[in-house]
Protein backbone atom coordinates (compact mmCIF):
# COMPACT_ATOMS: atom_id res chain seq x y z
CA UNK A 1 0.00 0.00 0.00
CA UNK A 2 1.13 3.28 -1.06
CA UNK A 3 1.01 6.30 1.43
CA UNK A 4 -1.56 7.80 -0.56
CA UNK A 5 -3.50 4.90 -0.30
CA UNK A 6 -3.00 4.81 3.16
CA UNK A 7 -4.10 8.28 3.39
CA UNK A 8 -7.35 7.69 1.49
CA UNK A 9 -8.23 4.52 4.10
CA UNK A 10 -7.18 6.34 6.84
CA UNK A 11 -9.97 9.05 6.11
CA UNK A 12 -12.27 6.41 5.55
CA UNK A 13 -11.78 4.50 8.84
CA UNK A 14 -12.10 8.19 10.76
CA UNK A 15 -15.07 8.61 9.06
CA UNK A 16 -16.54 5.40 10.62
CA UNK A 17 -16.75 3.52 7.19
CA UNK A 18 -14.28 0.74 7.08
CA UNK A 19 -15.06 -2.46 6.84
CA UNK A 20 -13.33 -4.98 8.84
CA UNK A 21 -11.60 -5.91 6.14
CA UNK A 22 -9.95 -2.37 5.83
CA UNK A 23 -9.60 -2.03 9.14
CA UNK A 24 -7.17 -5.16 8.83
CA UNK A 25 -5.97 -3.77 6.08
CA UNK A 26 -4.22 -0.34 8.32
CA UNK A 27 -3.36 -2.63 10.93
CA UNK A 28 -1.20 -4.57 8.61
CA UNK A 29 0.17 -1.55 7.33
CA UNK A 30 0.95 -0.43 10.44
CA UNK A 31 3.27 -3.63 11.51
CA UNK A 32 4.59 -3.56 8.23
CA UNK A 33 5.73 -0.33 7.49
CA UNK A 34 9.09 -0.24 6.39
CA UNK A 35 11.39 3.17 4.94
CA UNK A 36 12.70 1.14 2.10
CA UNK A 37 11.07 3.82 -0.71
CA UNK A 38 12.42 6.87 1.27
CA UNK A 39 15.79 8.43 0.34
CA UNK A 40 18.39 8.35 3.19
CA UNK A 41 21.20 10.00 4.56
CA UNK A 42 23.15 9.66 7.37
CA UNK A 43 22.01 13.13 8.85
CA UNK A 44 18.25 11.60 8.97
CA UNK A 45 19.83 9.37 12.11
CA UNK A 46 19.05 5.90 12.12
CA UNK A 47 16.54 4.10 9.80
CA UNK A 48 15.24 1.68 12.46
CA UNK A 49 15.22 4.40 15.53
CA UNK A 50 13.57 6.44 12.73
CA UNK A 51 10.76 3.77 11.98
CA UNK A 52 10.35 3.09 15.32
CA UNK A 53 9.47 6.35 15.98
CA UNK A 54 7.05 6.42 13.03
CA UNK A 55 5.22 3.51 14.26
CA UNK A 56 4.38 4.87 17.70
CA UNK A 57 2.57 7.68 15.64
CA UNK A 58 0.56 5.16 13.79
CA UNK A 59 0.04 3.02 16.77
CA UNK A 60 -1.30 6.21 19.15
CA UNK A 61 -3.54 7.35 15.57
CA UNK A 62 -5.20 3.82 14.44
CA UNK A 63 -7.61 3.26 17.85
CA UNK A 64 -11.36 2.92 17.77
CA UNK A 65 -13.40 4.80 14.71
CA UNK A 66 -14.47 8.62 15.56
CA UNK A 67 -17.73 10.53 14.29
CA UNK A 68 -16.49 12.24 10.68
CA UNK A 69 -15.36 15.40 11.51
CA UNK A 70 -13.06 17.39 9.27
CA UNK A 71 -10.77 18.25 12.68
CA UNK A 72 -10.57 14.80 13.06
CA UNK A 73 -9.47 14.42 9.72
CA UNK A 74 -7.06 17.35 9.27
CA UNK A 75 -5.28 15.48 12.67
CA UNK A 76 -4.85 12.39 11.09
CA UNK A 77 -3.67 13.66 7.81
CA UNK A 78 -1.22 15.80 9.79
CA UNK A 79 -0.02 13.18 11.89
CA UNK A 80 0.65 10.93 8.83
CA UNK A 81 2.60 13.52 6.92
CA UNK A 82 4.78 14.11 10.14
CA UNK A 83 5.45 10.37 10.10
CA UNK A 84 6.24 10.21 6.26
CA UNK A 85 8.24 13.37 5.85
CA UNK A 86 11.74 14.34 7.18
CA UNK A 87 13.25 17.42 7.75
CA UNK A 88 16.77 18.35 6.11
CA UNK A 89 19.17 20.79 5.54
CA UNK A 90 20.78 21.99 2.56
CA UNK A 91 23.90 20.39 0.94
CA UNK A 92 24.64 19.27 4.43
CA UNK A 93 25.25 15.53 5.61
CA UNK A 94 25.67 14.87 9.74
CA UNK A 95 27.15 11.96 11.06
CA UNK A 96 25.00 9.46 13.37
CA UNK A 97 25.87 11.36 16.67
CA UNK A 98 22.96 13.73 16.47
CA UNK A 99 20.39 10.82 17.20
CA UNK A 100 22.26 10.71 21.21
CA UNK A 101 21.59 15.07 20.97
CA UNK A 102 18.16 14.42 20.24
CA UNK A 103 17.89 12.31 23.38
CA UNK A 104 19.70 14.71 25.60
CA UNK A 105 19.03 17.58 24.85
CA UNK A 106 15.38 18.53 24.35
CA UNK A 107 13.81 18.06 27.70
CA UNK A 108 11.34 19.85 29.30
CA UNK A 109 8.95 18.79 32.65
CA UNK A 110 5.65 18.72 31.06
CA UNK A 111 5.06 19.07 27.07
CA UNK A 112 4.71 22.14 25.84
CA UNK A 113 1.33 21.79 23.66
CA UNK A 114 1.06 23.05 20.27
CA UNK A 115 -1.83 25.67 19.74
CA UNK A 116 -5.17 25.81 19.49
CA UNK A 117 -8.56 27.25 18.37
CA UNK A 118 -8.65 30.01 20.60
CA UNK A 119 -9.89 34.12 20.34
CA UNK A 120 -11.17 37.05 21.45
CA UNK A 121 -14.02 38.83 20.23
CA UNK A 122 -13.99 42.98 20.42
CA UNK A 123 -17.89 44.20 19.82
CA UNK A 124 -18.69 47.73 18.90
CA UNK A 125 -18.88 48.97 22.22
CA UNK A 126 -15.69 47.51 23.50
CA UNK A 127 -16.72 44.83 25.18
CA UNK A 128 -15.03 41.27 24.90
CA UNK A 129 -16.04 37.41 24.64
CA UNK A 130 -13.69 34.71 24.88
CA UNK A 131 -14.31 32.58 22.01
CA UNK A 132 -12.23 29.85 23.37
CA UNK A 133 -14.53 28.29 25.66
CA UNK A 134 -18.32 29.60 24.20
CA UNK A 135 -20.40 27.58 23.58
CA UNK A 136 -21.91 27.05 20.43
CA UNK A 137 -25.05 29.52 19.18
CA UNK A 138 -26.03 33.16 19.39
CA UNK A 139 -22.86 35.30 20.70
CA UNK A 140 -24.76 38.96 20.11
CA UNK A 141 -26.66 41.00 18.12
CA UNK A 142 -24.93 43.66 16.24
CA UNK A 143 -27.31 45.83 14.84
CA UNK A 144 -29.42 43.56 12.80
CA UNK A 145 -26.56 41.28 12.17
CA UNK A 146 -26.60 37.43 14.49
CA UNK A 147 -23.58 36.54 15.59
CA UNK A 148 -23.31 32.82 16.63
CA UNK A 149 -21.11 30.24 16.40
CA UNK A 150 -21.58 27.00 14.66
CA UNK A 151 -21.02 23.19 15.54
CA UNK A 152 -17.79 23.46 13.68
CA UNK A 153 -16.83 26.15 16.24
CA UNK A 154 -16.57 29.47 13.51
CA UNK A 155 -18.07 32.49 14.47
CA UNK A 156 -20.64 33.34 11.71
CA UNK A 157 -22.24 36.49 10.76
CA UNK A 158 -25.53 36.53 9.90
CA UNK A 159 -27.41 39.56 8.35
CA UNK A 160 -30.77 39.43 7.05
CA UNK A 161 -31.34 40.78 3.39
CA UNK A 162 -32.87 43.77 3.32
CA UNK A 163 -32.28 44.51 7.40
CA UNK A 164 -28.90 46.05 7.01
CA UNK A 165 -29.31 49.84 5.96
CA UNK A 166 -28.59 51.76 8.81
CA UNK A 167 -26.57 54.29 8.51
CA UNK A 168 -24.27 53.78 11.61
CA UNK A 169 -21.31 51.23 10.64
CA UNK A 170 -20.06 48.89 13.66
CA UNK A 171 -17.30 47.30 13.70
CA UNK A 172 -16.02 43.79 15.00
CA UNK A 173 -12.46 42.98 15.93
CA UNK A 174 -11.46 38.95 16.40
CA UNK A 175 -8.00 38.47 17.73
CA UNK A 176 -6.24 35.03 18.47
CA UNK A 177 -3.10 34.57 20.99
CA UNK A 178 0.34 33.51 20.17
CA UNK A 179 -0.95 29.54 20.34
CA UNK A 180 -4.09 29.98 18.39
CA UNK A 181 -5.75 30.19 15.52
CA UNK A 182 -9.81 30.69 14.74
CA UNK A 183 -12.08 30.97 11.86
CA UNK A 184 -14.91 33.41 11.24
CA UNK A 185 -17.50 33.67 8.22
CA UNK A 186 -18.61 36.79 7.48
CA UNK A 187 -21.86 38.75 6.74
CA UNK A 188 -21.12 38.46 3.07
CA UNK A 189 -20.42 34.72 3.08
CA UNK A 190 -16.34 35.17 3.15
CA UNK A 191 -14.73 32.50 5.10
CA UNK A 192 -11.52 34.17 6.46
CA UNK A 193 -8.90 31.61 8.81
CA UNK A 194 -7.07 33.93 11.48
CA UNK A 195 -2.82 32.04 12.57
CA UNK A 196 -1.92 32.64 15.61
CA UNK A 197 -0.96 36.24 17.20
CA UNK A 198 -3.19 37.77 14.25
CA UNK A 199 -6.22 39.67 14.14
CA UNK A 200 -9.17 40.95 11.50
CA UNK A 201 -10.89 43.97 11.79
CA UNK A 202 -14.50 44.36 9.70
CA UNK A 203 -17.83 45.78 9.77
CA UNK A 204 -20.35 43.19 10.76
CA UNK A 205 -22.18 43.99 7.75
CA UNK A 206 -21.10 45.32 4.08
CA UNK A 207 -22.41 48.78 2.87
CA UNK A 208 -21.46 50.94 0.11
CA UNK A 209 -19.33 50.15 -2.90
CA UNK A 210 -16.56 47.72 -1.53
CA UNK A 211 -15.71 45.55 1.52
CA UNK A 212 -13.23 46.32 3.27
CA UNK A 213 -11.49 44.34 6.05
CA UNK A 214 -8.10 44.96 8.27
CA UNK A 215 -5.74 42.82 8.61
CA UNK A 216 -2.48 42.03 11.32
CA UNK A 217 -0.61 38.77 10.83
CA UNK A 218 -2.06 35.88 9.01
CA UNK A 219 -4.90 34.57 7.12
CA UNK A 220 -6.45 32.84 4.39
CA UNK A 221 -9.01 34.27 2.72
CA UNK A 222 -12.28 32.76 1.02
CA UNK A 223 -13.88 35.43 -0.61
CA UNK A 224 -17.15 35.32 -1.47
CA UNK A 225 -18.38 36.70 -5.22
CA UNK A 226 -19.91 40.11 -5.71
CA UNK A 227 -18.69 41.94 -9.17
CA UNK A 228 -20.21 44.80 -7.48
CA UNK A 229 -18.63 44.87 -4.07
CA UNK A 230 -14.59 44.00 -4.09
CA UNK A 231 -13.49 43.07 -1.37
CA UNK A 232 -10.32 44.53 -0.22
CA UNK A 233 -7.97 43.36 2.67
CA UNK A 234 -5.73 46.33 4.24
CA UNK A 235 -2.49 45.61 5.81
CA UNK A 236 0.56 48.04 6.70
CA UNK A 237 1.68 49.50 3.86
CA UNK A 238 -0.39 47.82 1.38
CA UNK A 239 -4.10 46.64 0.12
CA UNK A 240 -5.41 43.59 -1.71
CA UNK A 241 -8.33 43.85 -3.63
CA UNK A 242 -10.38 40.77 -5.39
CA UNK A 243 -13.78 39.98 -6.38
CA UNK A 244 -13.56 36.84 -5.44
CA UNK A 245 -11.06 34.22 -5.00
CA UNK A 246 -8.84 31.73 -2.40
CA UNK A 247 -5.25 33.33 -1.15
CA UNK A 248 -3.17 33.71 2.06
CA UNK A 249 -1.90 36.87 3.02
CA UNK A 250 1.54 36.59 5.56
CA UNK A 251 1.64 40.30 7.14
CA UNK A 252 3.79 39.93 10.63
CA UNK A 253 5.22 42.98 11.49
CA UNK A 254 8.61 40.74 12.57
CA UNK A 255 8.83 39.28 9.27
CA UNK A 256 10.87 41.10 7.05
CA UNK A 257 8.67 40.84 3.97
CA UNK A 258 4.58 40.67 3.54
CA UNK A 259 3.95 37.70 1.81
CA UNK A 260 0.32 37.69 -0.52
CA UNK A 261 0.02 34.07 -2.48
CA UNK A 262 -3.24 33.36 -4.67
CA UNK A 263 -4.27 29.77 -5.28
CA UNK A 264 -7.58 30.79 -6.88
CA UNK A 265 -8.87 33.72 -8.66
CA UNK A 266 -6.89 36.82 -9.15
CA UNK A 267 -6.15 39.59 -6.58
CA UNK A 268 -4.68 43.35 -7.78
CA UNK A 269 -2.07 44.56 -4.72
CA UNK A 270 -1.56 48.41 -3.63
CA UNK A 271 1.31 50.25 -2.52
CA UNK A 272 1.59 53.94 -2.61
CA UNK A 273 1.52 54.80 -6.66
CA UNK A 274 3.02 51.08 -6.95
CA UNK A 275 0.52 47.98 -8.50
CA UNK A 276 0.89 44.24 -8.85
CA UNK A 277 -1.13 41.45 -10.46
CA UNK A 278 -1.20 38.00 -9.93
CA UNK A 279 -2.05 34.77 -11.39
CA UNK A 280 -3.10 31.20 -9.36
CA UNK A 281 0.58 29.86 -8.44
CA UNK A 282 1.86 33.02 -7.55
CA UNK A 283 3.36 35.10 -4.72
CA UNK A 284 4.21 38.66 -4.37
CA UNK A 285 6.53 39.64 -1.88
CA UNK A 286 6.59 43.22 -0.61
CA UNK A 287 9.73 44.50 0.92
CA UNK A 288 10.61 47.24 3.13
CA UNK A 289 11.68 49.30 -0.27
CA UNK A 290 8.17 49.08 -1.12
CA UNK A 291 8.61 47.07 -4.19
CA UNK A 292 7.25 44.02 -5.41
CA UNK A 293 8.54 40.75 -6.29
CA UNK A 294 6.83 38.16 -8.21
CA UNK A 295 7.45 34.35 -8.39
CA UNK A 296 5.63 30.75 -9.10
CA UNK A 297 5.23 29.08 -5.92
CA UNK A 298 3.84 25.90 -4.58
CA UNK A 299 0.75 27.25 -2.56
CA UNK A 300 0.50 24.72 -0.64
CA UNK A 301 3.47 25.76 1.40
CA UNK A 302 1.84 29.26 2.48
CA UNK A 303 -1.54 27.53 3.79
CA UNK A 304 0.56 24.46 5.32
CA UNK A 305 -0.72 26.08 8.66
CA UNK A 306 -4.42 26.03 7.85
CA UNK A 307 -4.15 22.58 6.94
CA UNK A 308 -2.16 21.41 10.30
CA UNK A 309 1.74 21.65 9.59
CA UNK A 310 4.66 23.21 8.60
CA UNK A 311 6.16 23.00 5.71
CA UNK A 312 10.15 24.71 5.47
CA UNK A 313 11.52 25.00 2.03
CA UNK A 314 14.90 26.31 1.78
CA UNK A 315 13.97 28.23 4.75
CA UNK A 316 16.78 29.45 7.72
CA UNK A 317 16.77 28.87 11.75
CA UNK A 318 15.46 32.03 12.37
CA UNK A 319 12.70 31.76 10.02
CA UNK A 320 11.51 28.37 11.51
CA UNK A 321 11.85 29.52 15.26
CA UNK A 322 9.46 32.64 14.63
CA UNK A 323 6.95 30.05 13.55
CA UNK A 324 7.46 27.72 16.12
CA UNK A 325 7.37 30.70 18.66
CA UNK A 326 3.91 32.03 17.28
CA UNK A 327 2.32 28.50 17.17
CA UNK A 328 3.70 27.49 20.57
CA UNK A 329 3.89 30.14 22.64
CA UNK A 330 7.22 30.05 23.83
CA UNK A 331 10.54 32.65 23.97
CA UNK A 332 13.41 31.75 21.58
CA UNK A 333 16.61 32.75 21.96
CA UNK A 334 20.49 32.49 20.36
CA UNK A 335 23.37 31.15 22.45
CA UNK A 336 26.38 31.33 20.01
CA UNK A 337 26.39 31.62 15.79
CA UNK A 338 24.06 29.25 14.76
CA UNK A 339 24.22 27.28 11.29
CA UNK A 340 23.06 29.86 8.25
CA UNK A 341 22.13 26.86 5.83
CA UNK A 342 18.29 26.42 5.21
CA UNK A 343 16.06 23.94 6.14
CA UNK A 344 13.57 21.64 4.30
CA UNK A 345 10.71 19.60 5.35
CA UNK A 346 7.47 19.40 6.74
CA UNK A 347 6.24 18.32 10.17
CA UNK A 348 2.61 18.12 12.00
CA UNK A 349 1.51 21.08 13.78
CA UNK A 350 -0.05 18.82 16.29
CA UNK A 351 2.38 17.37 18.03
CA UNK A 352 4.71 19.11 21.05
CA UNK A 353 7.33 21.18 20.43
CA UNK A 354 9.89 18.84 21.56
CA UNK A 355 8.63 16.43 18.43
CA UNK A 356 9.36 19.06 16.11
CA UNK A 357 12.42 20.06 17.89
CA UNK A 358 13.86 16.42 17.30
CA UNK A 359 13.36 16.85 14.06
CA UNK A 360 15.42 19.81 13.58
CA UNK A 361 17.99 18.28 15.65
CA UNK A 362 18.18 15.16 13.40
CA UNK A 363 20.19 17.13 10.59
CA UNK A 364 22.92 18.02 12.80
CA UNK A 365 23.33 21.47 12.61
CA UNK A 366 21.50 23.06 15.02
CA UNK A 367 20.75 21.79 18.74
CA UNK A 368 17.91 23.06 21.84
CA UNK A 369 17.83 23.27 24.94
CA UNK A 370 14.28 24.09 26.85
CA UNK A 371 13.71 25.68 29.94
CA UNK A 372 10.01 26.26 30.94
CA UNK A 373 8.71 27.87 27.84
CA UNK A 374 12.16 28.95 26.47
CA UNK A 375 14.01 27.33 24.18
CA UNK A 376 17.58 27.96 23.77
CA UNK A 377 19.06 27.87 19.85
CA UNK A 378 22.60 26.70 20.01
CA UNK A 379 24.99 25.42 17.29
Amino acid sequence: MSPQEFINLYEKYLSGNCTPEEINQLEVYRDNFELKDLPWNDGMGNREEVRLDILYHLNHNITAPKKSSKRYWVAAAAVLIFALSLIWVTSHNANNASTEIVKNSVGVKGPVLPGNNKATLTLSDGSNIDLTDSKKGLLSKQGSVAVGKSGEGEIVYDAKEGEAKSSVTLYNIISTPRGGQYQVVLSDGTKVWLNAASSIKFPTVFTGHERKVELTGEAYFEVAKNKDMPFKVAVEHMSVEVLGTHFNVDAYKDEAVIKTTLLEGAVKLVTGDHQAYLKPGQQATLNQQQSFNIRSVNTEEAVAWKNGYFIFNNENIQSIMRKISRWYDVEVVYNGKVDERDFGGTVSRFDSVTDVLKSLELTGTVHFKMEGRRIIVMP
